[in-house]
């Protein structure tokens, strides 16, 4: 496995200089969040920075993934909007395109796979009935599938023409939110192309333990790895030791798994702080890695 960092915890730095900061520190992955300033997709210039951002990597000897989880990049008024369970098509299109433009970037880097999610529903919960959320869609949770299916379907074949894996992640309070409801969207799915985003905090704050359990269930499937200390029932991303979480034995799980993708440390609250906190961070996890095996410094 390789030691990595989410650029979304290092916000106020340009992308270039973050990635010079963690290979200074000892990182062997960026997770690049892409977002507003460099390295937004919908701006000019964006293949130039791809470009000179694979040289920087290639320099460095890092690997990547592609994140794109920005807050407020294509709605500046609501977070994460829209998203694949948008019910307006037009509006839905945007996330789509943004994804399309996450994989070519990928591809441009060499990146190990793009990163997504479902996206929030608003008015109804995951699971909960039509009725309930005062919906006047007789079958509006089978109308979210739907969408959520199809943008899947379009964006995994997009990627596979370019050599992209995407790696879906479950997330607290979207329509896809536990192991469980990533089961459920495999089996409508029906593809073996899409992989696993595993967020070793969010199986924890949802009690989807033991955390070893889930990693060497999924491990076929896994593509990438989210790692921050979290307490049960409580979506917030902690500097390890301030959560609940018992790291040793994840370490154990992913080296047994034989999983050589990148752990990356997601702090997104803690750019105040970035530099010191990915110190930090890297100071707890590497002793962890080497202990467990499986750690490959020199990558």
């Amino acid at each position: 496995m390789l030691l990595g960092y989410n650029t979304n915890g290092l916000a106020h730095h340009d992308p270039l200089d973050a990635i010079e900061l963690l290979a200074d520190i000892g990182y062997q992955s960026v997770a690049i969040t892409l977002d507003h300033g460099r390295l937004n997709p919908f701006a000019v210039g964006f293949e130039r920075e791809l470009a000179e951002t694979r040289r920087r990597l290639e320099r460095l000897g890092l690997r990547s993934v592609i994140e794109t989880g920005a807050r407020y990049l294509l709605d500046p008024r609501v977070k994460h909007e829209p998203t694949l369970v948008t019910a307006d098509p037009a509006v839905r299109g945007r996330r789509l395109d943004f994804y399309r433009r996450a994989v070519q970037a990928a591809a441009a880097l060499g990146s190990d796979c793009v990163s997504i999610w479902s996206g929030s529903l608003h008015g109804l919960e995951p699971g909960q009935s039509p009725a309930a959320a005062g919906s006047g869609e007789p079958d509006a949770v089978e109308a979210v599938w739907r969408r959520l299916l199809s943008g899947l379907d379009e964006l995994l074949d997009f990627a596979a023409q370019r050599g992209v894996a995407i790696a879906f992640e479950p997330e607290p309070g979207m329509f896809v939110d536990t192991q469980q409801r990533w089961s459920e969207l495999l089996a409508r799915l029906d593809r073996d192309d899409l992989r696993l985003t595993l967020d070793i905090g969010h199986l924890h704050c949802q009690g989807e333990t033991p955390l070893a359990d889930q990693i060497l269930r999924w491990s076929d499937r896994l593509a990438n790895v989210h790692i921050e200390d979290m307490r049960a029932g409580v979506h917030e991303h902690l500097m390890f030791g301030e959560g609940e979480i018992d790291f040793p034995p994840v370490f154990a799980a992913l080296a047994k798994a034989g999983y050589r993708g990148g752990a990356h440390v997601e702090l997104s609250r803690h750019s105040h702080d970035g530099p010191s906190a990915a110190r930090r961070a890297y100071g707890v996890l590497a002793p962890l890695a080497r202990e467990a095996g499986g750690w490959r410094p020199e990558a």
